[in-house]
């Protein structure tokens, strides 16, 4: 995943009330996901700033910034430890995103020149790996996937053309290659295929999984993208997480109760098909997000600033890292 250097956009934006942190704000968690069909094991715990810092060479007024901070979910949990303001920094929030992110909001009445500064939070992350089920043959396809499955992971997403016909046409081979093969092997042979016909290779832009598809080269975004796509057009629920600096995809299967479990693998870097041991914290889940001041869906969601008026242009540059756990020790 690629890290952006984003300029300020000078535009009217509103901003409705102020809410203390986190008190109005629902946990970004899967809230239907079992994970009894998931092995997870033994937390680990670190340490993480996210926020924004803001550089500001001139006068502006009217300015509201976001930034994603980490989610809750089955394999993460999520404890504020830290607040740190910028000049002028007032209601401040932590807002939801569907279909599964958070963001850190704020706004600034106006700053002079040289003013702006660092917003940021600190999180304990406890974190689990995931590994792989014993027994993978009694998970199956969901037959009709309903509600946010079907509307946010089985239709295209940014860079994610799911009903290209070339995709179309790969995901009906390989049903046909593997029909007489379980769910998991099935989806597993679209991972392998995706592995084995794009090449990693990183690019500061980001591509399309068609243009991957072309070019027989990607990295984490592209081969993420064009496993998902295959796996959407076979109806197969499928959907990006991201975490700092990089991306991977999740699969939707049953188990044999009829529960839905969402199963991680590394498309990009060390071979993980249906496990994930993996220590930077889960920032977002999905791939088509709506964005507020944004009329097309977003790929995720990325720091945004929004400035009323300014006499010259603001920038920001994303917080993303991780401290010494010993800096909060008691």
């Amino acid at each position: 995943m690629r890290r952006f250097l984003l300029q300020a956009t000078v535009y009217f934006t509103a901003f409705i009330g102020a809410a203390s942190l986190f008190a109005q704000s629902e946990p970004s968690s899967d809230q239907s996901e079992a994970t009894q069909g998931q092995k997870i094991l033994d937390s680990n715990t670190s340490y993480w700033r996210f926020g924004l810092s803001i550089i500001n060479p001139g006068q502006a007024q009217g300015i509201v910034a976001t930034s994603p901070v980490p989610i809750e979910c089955p394999e993460q949990t999520v404890e504020l430890i830290q607040e740190e303001f910028g000049d002028g920094v007032k209601g401040v929030k932590v807002k939801s995103l569907k279909p599964l992110a958070r963001q850190l909001v704020f706004k600034i009445a106006s700053l002079q020149p040289s003013q702006g500064g660092t917003t940021a939070l600190t999180f304990k992350i406890s974190k689990r790996q995931i590994s792989l089920p014993s027994d993978t043959k009694r998970f199956t396809f969901e037959p009709k996937p309903r509600g946010s499955l079907k509307k946010d992971f089985l239709g295209p997403s940014p860079f994610i053309e799911s009903k290209d016909k070339k995709i179309i046409a790969i995901a009906e081979d390989l049903a046909k290659q593997h029909a007489d093969k379980p769910a998991w092997n099935q989806v597993e042979a679209i991972y392998n295929w995706v592995r084995e016909n794009v090449e990693y290779e990183f690019d500061t832009q980001i591509h399309s999984c068609l243009d991957a598809l072309e070019s027989g080269k990607g990295d984490c975004e592209e081969l993420s993208s064009l496993f998902i796509a295959i796996c959407r057009a076979r109806d197969i629920p499928a959907r990006a997480v991201w975490i700092p600096g990089h991306t991977y995809p999740e699969f939707y299967l049953l188990d044999e109760n009829g529960d839905g479990h969402w199963f991680p693998c590394q498309a990009a870097g060390t071979r993980q098909f249906g496990e994930m041991n993996e220590r930077r914290p889960v920032l977002q889940k999905g791939d088509r997000f709506k964005v507020s001041g944004q009329k097309e869906l977003q790929r995720y969601a990325q720091p945004t600033l929004k400035c009323k008026d300014a006499t010259a242009a603001l920038s920001i540059e994303q917080i993303a890292e991780e401290l010494e756990a010993v800096t909060f020790n008691d």
